[in-house]
Formats: C-alpha cells, sequence, structure tokens
C-alpha cells in the first residue's frame, strides 16, 4: 500500500485554510499515485482549540468540512483528525476522532481511547474516552487507527522527568486482538527539547511488542506557546524507521509501505533544536496572529540580543526595531554593544537616555521615600521606567513588544512586574541562562552577530554600582543544575540535597521559586521547549504555604 504522510501547519478555527491544505495534499497525493493519505490529530480545526470545543458553530463547522473534504476522496482515500459528537447519553458530549474518508464520503469514525490530562493537555476536559475497538478495512488491509497517546499505554521509563504512568487503558492491545496488517496513528506530539528520542522509543516498542508497521504522522507549526516539531515517520515491524521527515516544516512523502525508501533526517544537538523551534514559534504567533512589527529593548546583554537575533531570523530585520534605554548605571561598552547588534543585523534602533525621567520620577517620590535607604523600589522605577517606554513605541507604531526574559529570571523572580517583564510574547522564558549563551554561540556559528562582549561579560540588570546577577542569586551553573530538577524532574529539596547541592542554596532556590509564582501569573505567553514551562502546563496556587 502506498500511503501518503502530510505533515501540516493547521491554524486553530482556520477552517478555511486547514480545509485548503488538507485538499491539496489529497489531490497531490492521488497524484504521486497513494491509495491512502494520512493527517494528523484534530487537523481540521487545529490542536488545541480548548474551550472553542464548547462552542455548538464550532463543532458544527468542524464536521461540515470534514463532509466537504471527503468529497475530494475519489480514487483514493484520506484519514483525518476532528471532534466529533458523541452520540450516546453517556459521558461527554465530544470525541477525539480519526476520520475514514472514501468514495466521496466519510466511511468509518474511530476515537482516542487514552485522554491525557497532564501538564499543557486537558483532552479528558472535553472528549469522551473510547471503549470500543474496531479497524478499518481497506484494500484488502485492516487498519487500526490510533491518535496520540492511543500507542502510549506502556511508556519507557519516565523517571528522569519525574512523570508517573499516565493511562490506565491499552489500546493498542486491544486492536491487536484484531489482527491488524497496519497501524495508523494521528498525532500532535509538542516538541520538548529532553524529551525528543522517548517519542521514537515508543514507536519503536510497539512495532517490536505487537509486530506491526506504523505510520506516525504528527504536525507541525506553532499555535501560541505549543510548538510541534513534525518529524512523522514510518516504522517497521521489526522496529527500523526508514522513513523520517522533516522537523519544524511541512512535509509530504508518499511511503510503499511493502519496499519504502528511505529518508533519513540529519542529527542535530539540542541547542540547534531549540534555536529552530523559536524561530518557527515567532513566525507563526506573528503570521497566525496578523501581526507583523516588533519591538523589544536592547541593554547590551546576551538576552536581548539573542531574541533580537531570533527575530531578525524568523520575522526580518526591516520588522524588528530595538530601543536602546541607558541610564547613569549603563556601561559604555553596553549601549556600544547594543548598537554593534542592531548594525550587524539592519534592525532600526532608537536611543532614549532615561535618567531624566527616573530622576523626576525619584524626585516626585522624595516626600513619602524620606530618610529610607534607596533599594529594590529604586531599581524597579528604572525598570518600569523602560517598560513604559518601549510599550509607548508598541502602541504608537502597533509594534508588538518581545520580552527577553529567560527561564532562570523567570524561576526566581528576578524581574520586574510592568518592567521588563512586558511584553506580547516571552521568547526566552522556557530556556534557562546557560542554555541561552549556548544559543548565543549557534546564531554566532558562521559569523559574530551577538558582539562577543555581550556573551562574556558579567550578566548585570545595571540598577545600581557595579550590579552582578551573582550578588543576589547562585553561578548560573548551579542556579539551573537545580532549577532544572525542582522543575522539571518535580524533585523534592531534600533529593536535590542529596545529590550534593549545598543546603542553603537550594532551599533559597526553591524559596525564590515558590514565592514568585504571582509574577508568573502575569507573565506574556512563554513559547514551550521544554518538558515543563511556566505558563498553563505549570498550574501552582500562588497562596500556598510552600516554605
Amino acid at each position: 500500500m502506498k500511503v501518503a504522510l502530510a505533515q501540516l501547519n493547521y491554524h486553530i478555527a482556520n477552517f478555511e485554510s486547514n480545509s485548503e491544505k488538507i485538499i491539496d495534499a489529497i489531490k497531490a497525493a492521488k497524484d504521486e499515485g497513494a491509495d491512502l493519505v494520512v493527517f494528523s490529530e484534530l487537523a481540521v480545526c487545529g490542536y488545541y482549540p480548548h474551550d472553542l470545543l464548547e462552542r455548538k458553530e464550532f463543532i458544527e463547522l468542524a464536521i461540515q468540512t470534514i463532509h466537504e473534504i471527503a468529497k475530494s476522496c475519489v480514487g483514493i482515500a484520506a484519514i483525518v483528525g476532528g471532534p466529533s459528537i458523541n452520540e450516546s447519553s453517556r459521558g461527554k458530549k465530544l470525541f477525539n476522532s480519526a476520520y475514514f474518508l472514501n468514495e466521496g464520503e466519510v466511511k468509518a469514525v474511530r476515537h482516542k481511547s487514552s485522554l491525557p490530562t497532564y501538564d499543557i493537555f486537558d483532552e479528558y476536559r472535553h472528549f469522551e474516552p473510547n471503549r470500543d475497538y474496531e479497524v478499518v478495512e481497506f484494500m484488502g488491509k485492516k487498519l487500526a487507527l490510533t491518535i496520540c497517546e492511543d500507542l502510549w499505554d506502556e511508556q519507557p521509563t519516565q523517571n528522569e522527568f519525574g512523570r508517573d504512568k499516565l493511562y490506565q487503558r491499552n489500546p493498542m492491545k486491544e486492536l491487536s486482538q484484531l489482527n491488524p496488517d497496519l497501524v495508523i496513528n494521528l498525532s500532535a506530539s509538542p516538541f520538548s527539547y529532553n524529551q525528543e528520542s522517548w517519542r521514537k522509543d515508543i514507536l519503536v516498542m510497539n512495532a517490536l511488542k505487537y509486530k506491526l508497521p506504523i505510520i506516525y504522522v504528527n504536525q507541525t507549526g506553532a499555535q501560541t506557546e505549543l510548538i510541534f516539531d513534525g518529524g512523522s515517520c514510518f516504522v517497521k515491524a521489526d522496529g527500523s524507521i526508514p522513513v523520517e521527515m522533516a522537523y519544524f516544516k511541512e512535509d509530504f512523502q508518499i511511503v510503499d509501505t511493502e519496499n519504502p525508501m528511505e529518508l533519513k533526517q540529519p542529527k542535530q544537538d539540542y541547542i540547534g533544536k531549540i534555536h529552530q523551534a523559536l524561530i518557527l514559534g515567532i513566525r507563526d504567533y506573528f503570521k497566525k496572529m496578523r501581526f507583523q512589527d516588533v519591538v523589544l529593548g536592547l541593554s547590551g546583554g546576551i538576552d536581548s540580543a539573542v531574541v533580537c537575533a531570533l527575530a531578525a531570523e524568523a520575522l526580518g530585520s526591516s520588522n524588528v526595531r530595538g530601543i536602546l534605554m541607558p541610564s547613569r548605571y549603563s556601561s559604555d561598552h553596553s549601549v556600544a554593544d547594543a548598537i554593534q547588534l542592531a548594525e550587524n543585523y539592519g534592525v532600526k534602533y532608537d536611543i532614549v537616555g532615561i535618567q531624566n525621567m527616573v530622576d523626576d520620577f525619584e524626585k516626585e517620590l522624595g516626600p513619602i521615600f524620606e530618610n529610607l535607604p534607596a533599594g529594590v523600589a529604586e531599581e524597579n522605577v528604572q525598570a518600569r521606567t523602560r517598560g513604559i517606554l518601549v510599550m509607548a513605541v508598541s502602541n504608537k507604531f502597533g509594534n508588538i513588544l518581545l520580552n527577553t526574559t529567560n527561564k532562570s529570571e523567570c524561576a526566581v523572580g528576578y524581574g520586574t512586574l510592568y518592567g521588563d517583564m512586558n511584553g506580547g510574547l516571552s521568547v526566552l522564558g522556557d530556556v534557562y541562562k546557560t542554555d541561552v549563551y549556548k544559543l548565543a554561540r549557534y546564531i554566532n556559528r558562521d559569523k559574530e552577530w551577538i558582539p562577543e562582549n555581550s556573551i562574556v561579560k558579567a550578566p548585570s540588570a545595571e540598577l545600581r554600582p557595579d550590579q552582578k546577577d551573582t550578588d543576589s542569586l547562585p553561578d548560573y551553573d548551579i542556579l539551573d543544575a537545580i532549577l532544572f530538577k525542582y522543575i522539571e524532574m518535580n524533585q523534592s529539596p531534600e533529593e536535590i540535597i542529596e545529590q550534593g547541592f549545598e543546603r542553603e542554596t537550594v532551599l533559597k532556590t526553591v524559596r525564590m521559586v515558590n514565592q514568585n509564582e504571582y509574577k508568573r501569573f502575569q507573565s506574556p505567553p512563554i513559547l514551550r521547549v521544554s518538558s515543563k514551562a511556566f505558563g498553563f502546563g505549570r498550574k501552582m496556587p500562588l497562596v500556598a504555604r510552600y516554605s
């Protein structure tokens, strides 16, 4: 059987665009002699539509669109993901379904059994799990249609990521008893740099266990925080993967399941993948929101430099504007580094000194602050003055402000609400500081785009004389290791201390993470590149007594 794998970039609720992509792929597959073309999970409406699934008109449009797509399936069959109505009086009103389209109509609908309810996923909020297992017969073959986590009933060890076994059902065991010839999996599996191999392990494990070939079709593109990396593939019954599709972009391949051609992807380290993911995240956010131009504060530091570089690559330098806002504490080289960066990329920039404005604030606040020592309040006046200026440019010219706070700072509250935490999108909010340095080196792999001084100088907010991040934080190598164990691996402070970290450093770090949840609650959406990003995938109570 010749099966086309259509790895596409969908737009949530954009039924016209999604159906056009799907129909074009069906026509291309038919022209190239494919028997069947497979799309990803909830392809017709985009993943994940959240509470749009509670709107009657949304569901009606989704189902109507699927029936329109079916008209193109003459001389070829297709499997398309979308919501379907649960006609039973039992359970939720909807299923997460795979539609089998052939001969111009919907021939069969199969439903997802294992509904994820962890981290960023909350499918059980909207969908009823499948309890009835059937194959689909096509061209004398029995096809087992599965959706994403239906293959994850028995997972490789997840202890290193602090995850428990998620599902009670075993869809593959049930389907295997029906003697299928081919397993087809429609997926919406987002990218996370520290779990990438896990996905392939699951596919290979199932192929070997049930001695069945697997067609796996994932989507690509970004839906605000979620970034889908693609990587669709064909896995033979012996566990080998002869066909692996592109990452972080649309792709289309036809696989002869009896005699597949070899198609491999070049290996890339995790920093290169994070780089691709962030560029895709920025580009898709702006395209799908119909935005065009960005503005960001350029301090001469590494975080703003990396964000500027990513934005220029994602959107084009002509659509990026930098605002340099020096104060009396800004070093000459910080301004020079920011100018050099802007000129390297051909980015428009403006210099707006903040000292006069800060002095005016301090003068007006003088009677209230009288006889009190200067401290964080005065430092935050500087950060909030900068926040006002970049937001003013954003409002005046319609540029979307990119936030430049990294995950390390976001974790420990090393940022100012309504100041440097402003923004319409957080680019580095899921990237630890140590990886920001690696990203800078990766960006400079062929040319010094980011000034070397921005990379090698000691990090500083430059809000007081000779300030350094390490005045109040551990070295980032130590801080990030603790943060990763506490956030991604979900380890307790005592477990972290037992691994050789200094007790007071661990307790102080954890205390800062816990006490600054209220700040993260007000953060802009964060591009997710790890298994545990801040945002809707990590829900913590603001008023809990942690420590």
